[in-house]
């Protein structure tokens, strides 16, 4: 399976990353793409390394460009990003992609990007793992769906937070670099999910997602795409939007509603909804304990 790794020239912090992939594994230079070098990874199969020019969460249709350019036909990509917050805390991240409303920054209007829930959770446990061996203090937690691009290729977003200065050091940037080579060394592929791990999708809550962040901590468990409270008190979520969802969700079996974050009338439509599309409401209980 075909991994893609993209790095853009403009974010520091994404550069970081790279460097630190450059640096700490074993890379060949391959071809070029956006006048940048292309890199496979010499010891793990189909592992390439990529950088782009321009913003990441504005380059539409990449996986179709790279395919084109480079006669590579992209089965999952992971963008090596910064995080903006305009709290400002050191954050360590990882998200799907994807627009509930408007596609103010990226991507689509109401479309989703097809997500890739095992690799996103042992990525986002493999980064809390790393970094537990150091002294620093980040918050580590998945982040709902949200932005650009728009692909068809299974996407996720690994990212350093949130400030300039956090863009520019280089010991989150190699927590994160280390964690995605620990991650493609057991597993590129969201087909090899184990058969006893539950996917979820998430409903409810803020947008740093900390109550499914709790879950995958504790419990045997993987998250694909998560909906955040803002967007149902928006309005941007209907029955279509919550096909789109499951849709966008590889091997999808239940859905967890964060409760205490949610009214009882969106409980009960929430419920009504998936469970039209033979989908199970399941709370944390029904999971089995994390070995």
């Amino acid at each position: 399976m075909n991994v893609i790794l993209v790095s853009s020239a403009e974010d520091p912090a994404g550069t970081n990353i790279k460097n630190c992939l450059l640096e700490h594994s074993s890379w060949a230079e391959q071809s070029i793409f956006n006048n940048n070098p292309v890199y496979t990874h010499t010891e793990l199969n189909n592992v390439y390394l990529i950088t782009i020019n321009d913003r990441t969460i504005r380059h539409e249709n990449l996986d179709k460009e790279i395919q084109q350019t480079l006669n590579i036909k992209p089965e999952q990509i992971i963008f090596l990003s910064r995080h903006r917050s305009k709290q400002g805390g050191p954050t360590l991240t990882v998200h799907p992609i994807g627009n509930y409303g408007d596609a103010e920054f990226g991507g689509q209007a109401r479309s989703l990007v097809p997500s890739s829930p095992f690799m996103m959770t042992q990525l986002l446990r493999l980064i809390k793992k790393n970094l537990q061996q150091t002294s620093l203090t980040y918050q580590v937690c998945f982040e709902v769906t949200h932005h650009g691009p728009f692909l068809e290729t299974p996407t996720m977003f690994a990212e350093v937070g949130s400030t300039p200065e956090e863009w520019q050091k280089k010991e989150p940037a190699q927590i994160i670099a280390q964690a995605v080579i620990e991650l493609l060394t057991t597993t590129n592929n969201e087909k090899e999910l184990p058969n006893d791990t539950p996917v979820l999708v998430g409903v409810g809550g803020g947008h740093y997602a900390p109550r499914f962040t709790d879950i995958i901590s504790e419990k045997n468990a993987a998250f694909g795409h998560m909906i955040p409270s803002y967007h149902i008190d928006a309005g941007n979520i209907d029955q279509e939007m919550c096909k789109k969802t499951l849709k966008a969700t590889p091997h999808v079996q239940y859905v967890y509603l964060h409760k205490k974050s949610l009214k009882k009338s969106q409980v009960t439509q929430f419920t009504k909804w998936f469970e039209a599309e033979d989908i199970a409401v399941i709370s944390s209980t029904a999971l089995s304990a994390l070995k």
